[in-house]
């Protein structure tokens, strides 16, 4: 009964603990002055509101520029595209000053986008956002991933799948052929069977997958980044709480093992006392460590 409970109140802390997503206004007014804003922009030709995205470019934006891709989390099924941007203004203010663009993405959540659907829809924003580059001076051949938590899992599928060209994960015809120049990784989880709602239907992971991870192992395998992992992925800087009681950070080691293993050139940091999310993550000393590892990876 208490590991049954304990669970629930993950699930409820998963899907409510970034509480009500700040507005979009709220969001843009903490941007640096004159950034260039194009809001909710359709990505899939179709009318769903978790088919948006977002762009935004550096103050006097005139030729093309490198792309930096803001997913949010919320356990796949919660929050919306300005969630994370809420509580990490500094980082987000910092890559617009140093001439980076930002794209943050919606996406349908996994009741009723069951993976891969979910991932579908990620990789589709990419794939319009590739499409019409020169469209919004964005360069196509310079494209980093940025994710946390349930995003940061998605970021992390992206970055080591692209290579693999596995067809499932992407909608019909909407493969684009490139490479990401690396991936930051907050708090993502990895391995969707060490999961503590692994037997749980009602668990976020067994959402996500149709199935609890335990008795699926083939499903909960086809959604975890290690699958797709090889020597050809991007580099990856990847932070994790000393004190997440939700994603375990040993998620994080295990994904730095295995990339280590593969020869993936990747960073971990385990920040002291921190929880799963929040402000702790939006500090100078991570912030510049983020804006070098973007900088470096996509000059």
């Amino acid at each position: 009964m208490k590991k049954i409970l304990s669970i629930l109140v993950a699930f409820l802390v998963f899907s409510t603990s970034f509480g009500q997503p700040p507005s979009g206004s709220r969001v843009q007014a903490a941007l640096p002055p004159g950034t260039i804003i194009h809001g909710n922009i359709p990505y899939n030709n179709d009318t769903l509101k978790q088919h948006l995205l977002d762009i935004y470019l550096p103050a006097g934006t005139k030729k093309k520029v490198p792309l930096v891709v803001f997913i949010h989390g919320g356990g796949w099924v919660s929050n919306d595209k300005y969630a994370d941007m809420g509580y990490m203004p500094n980082t987000v203010a910092a890559m617009l000053n140093n001439g980076l663009a930002v794209a943050s993405i919606d996406y349908r959540f996994a009741m009723q986008a069951v993976f891969p659907a979910i991932l579908q829809d990620c990789n589709k924003a990419v794939s319009f956002l590739y499409d019409n580059a020169a469209r919004y001076n964005l360069d196509n051949s310079k494209i980093a991933l940025m994710g946390f938590s349930a995003g940061g899992h998605l970021a992390s599928l992206m970055g080591t799948s692209q290579n693999n060209k596995v067809s499932s994960l992407y909608f019909p015809s909407s493969y684009r052929p490139f490479q990401y120049k690396g991936v930051v990784d907050f708090y993502g989880p990895v391995d969707l069977v060490l999961l503590p709602g692994n037997e749980n239907l009602k668990s976020p992971e067994s959402i996500l997958i149709g199935a609890a991870p335990l008795l699926r192992p083939d499903l909960a395998k086809a959604a975890s980044p290690l699958t797709y992992l090889d020597k050809n992925d991007p580099p990856f800087l990847i932070y994790h709480g000393e004190k997440d009681d939700l994603v375990s950070n040993k998620q994080s080691k295990l994904l730095s093992a295995w990339l280590t293993y593969y020869g993936v050139k990747n960073e971990l940091t385990i920040v002291k006392d921190a929880p799963h999310f929040g402000t702790m993550y939006d500090v100078e000393e991570i912030s510049t460590k983020v804006i070098a590892f973007l900088l470096q990876q996509l000059k």
